[in-house]
């Protein structure tokens, strides 16, 4: 995979999902909204989107969009299904990070983008490729078209040379802010789960075939006799 990340990319480390059927103006409003800021605090973030139903700030492709009480009257919306997209190509980047060594937990987002990859043209069926529709006699094609996008998502330890004096400024207004209002994932946020022992297939039982497997077990006539 191709990132657009144009800087040395020694020491950092890096993951992404490709042709995603998702938008990429919601995808690039919830990359914003985790950059430069800890792997814990974006997954917080991210988490907040997709179970809270706390809204994303759109800084660009806002238009004709509504302002949200929650974001101090800037303009937002909520794209869920987005927000589980980028946690899930985050989540694959810290699992890079700890197979070659590093601690996701105390590394930051430093790349995080989302760009458009292709256009799937579609068109109706043969026999519906045109529809009249009155006025001046035009007759448009009717096309709905699939557009796909990257997601791209790079972690650093925030002390690379490589960064910008601009991001490692936004690294440190983060860290100030998360000293303020620490992150709830503090410790092992990208720790496999244990695999649970696998349990035996439960086998259904016909209910005749039930009934009388209870009436074998229990003790017939003769049996009580002898016991008295």
């Amino acid at each position: 995979m191709n990132y657009s990340f144009n800087r040395d990319r020694s020491g950092l480390v890096f993951a992404g999902l490709n042709d995603v059927n998702a938008s990429f103006k919601d995808l690039a409003a919830v990359c914003s909204a985790i950059r430069y800021n800890s792997v814990p605090r974006a997954i917080d973030i991210l988490d907040s989107v997709i179970e809270g139903g706390k809204p994303i700030e759109y800084k660009k492709y806002n238009k004709h969009l509504g302002a949200r009480h929650e974001l101090g009257g800037k303009k937002g919306r909520y794209p869920i299904k987005c927000a589980t997209l980028v946690k899930k190509a985050l989540m694959s980047a810290a699992a890079n990070a700890r197979s070659k060594g590093y601690e996701p937990d105390m590394m930051y987002v430093v790349h995080a983008a989302a760009n458009k990859t292709q256009i799937i043209m579609r068109t109706p069926p043969k026999g519906r490729l045109f529809v009249v529709t009155g006025g001046w006699g035009y007759s448009p094609i009717r096309r709905s078209d699939i557009e796909l996008s990257k997601i791209e998502i790079g972690l650093g330890t925030g002390n690379e040379e490589k960064l910008g004096s601009g991001m490692k400024a936004r690294i440190k207004k983060s860290q100030a802010i998360e000293a303020k209002h620490p992150a709830k994932k503090q410790k092992a946020v990208t720790a496999q789960k244990p695999k649970k022992a696998a349990q035996p297939a439960k086998q259904k039982v016909h209910p005749e075939l039930a009934q009388k497997n209870v009436e074998a077990q229990q003790p017939s006539k003769s049996e009580k006799e002898e016991s008295k």
